[in-house]
């Protein structure tokens, strides 16, 4: 079995950026332990990379392989996230206590926190798979709709990434009931199925100029954590009913895609997803400002994240000079 990675520097990348904005940009895994214990943050940064960076390299391999569109990467997503938090570090179950907090009780039922699945399945989706596969795509677009992996790659790829559930799954406490365990593994699934049964076409978007401005396509991307947010607050308060919550979740998501769908064109497409990434990355430099400021390194990996922005929209303003604007980005697998 011949393993082949082509081509690297983009794999690489998506391998880093996958767990590096869920886990090192929100605080979850601190950037100090790097510093203060190497060995300790290598072995850890060794496993997340292990679950979401082998994670994202399969969903975007998926959707080079079977010529797929978003609409594939975010339903493969929301199985992805299913995986991670209700298969391998059992975060749908777990009654109370980090990370779950007040949701552990607000939207619990039949030993499901089911508001803290419906938000973590959403952020999973787009910010550990959407947004990393997004911006490598931008930065190296000649490697867009190109297999990366060969038959043997992917095999070796699928087996860390399910050693590393497994493994997870049985250091972990608060495993799921068998009922639970059977549901989520349908609806697991069903999103498998969907994903391979879907158009390519499905969330495209329309054929012509942009009809909305680069800080109103920035703020739409801002939607689903203001959403997060708002839901935390509402956790705290318990002042309307969870499902309540779930719709402010369901909304503000349906708005962003709505905002995409309607209000972005075909034309200089490169620079509206980079707009809406923007977006999606600085209300997280924000909630590191404003709540997580006290997490050691927090504000340096917004700094070095911020920068690695302003580099790509530099890289995409040469690019722009070089290339008609009306130049077209498909979706990653076209």
């Amino acid at each position: 079995m011949r393993i082949l990675l082509r081509p690297r520097w983009p794999v690489l990348a998506l391998l880093l950026l996958a767990p590096s904005i869920p886990e090192l940009l929100t605080g979850s895994t601190p950037i100090t332990t790097l510093v203060l214990n190497p060995p300790a943050f290598a072995i850890q940064f060794l496993g997340i990379v292990g679950l979401y960076g082998t994670g994202a390299l399969l969903i975007r391999e998926f959707a080079a392989y079977f010529r797929k569109g978003w609409a594939s990467v975010l339903l493969l997503g929301a199985a992805y996230g299913i995986a991670e938090e209700g298969f391998a570090v059992h975060t749908f179950f777990e009654p109370g206590g980090a990370p779950v907090g007040a949701l552990g009780s607000y939207g619990h039922l039949f030993g499901v926190n089911w508001l803290w699945a419906l938000g973590l399945t959403v952020f999973h989706a787009t910010y550990s798979i959407a947004l990393p596969i997004l911006l490598v795509q931008l930065w190296f677009p000649l490697s867009k709709g190109v297999r990366w992996l060969d038959r043997g790659a992917v095999a070796v790829v699928a087996f860390v990434y399910l050693f590393v559930v497994v493994l997870f799954s049985v250091v972990v406490g608060y495993g799921p009931t068998p009922a639970a365990l059977a549901f989520f593994l349908a609806v697991v699934a069903a999103l498998l199925v969907l994903a391979y049964r879907v158009p390519a076409d499905l969330l495209s978007v329309r054929p012509g100029p942009r009809r909305i401005g680069k800080w109103g396509l920035a703020l739409a991307g801002t939607l689903e954590f203001d959403a997060w947010l708002v839901v935390l607050i509402l956790s705290g308060g318990r002042v309307v009913p969870a499902f309540v919550a779930a719709l402010v979740i369901v909304v503000a998501n349906l708005a962003a895609l709505g905002i995409i769908l309607r209000r972005v064109g075909t034309v200089d497409l490169e620079r509206s997803m980079f707009c809406f990434a923007v977006g999606m990355l600085s209300i997280l430099f924000v909630f590191d400002v404003v709540v997580e400021f006290s997490v050691p390194g927090i504000l340096a990996v917004s700094a070095v994240f911020a920068y690695l922005l302003y580099r790509l929209g530099r890289t995409l303003d040469r690019r722009a000079i070089a290339v008609p604007p009306a130049a077209v980005m498909g979706a990653p697998g076209t």
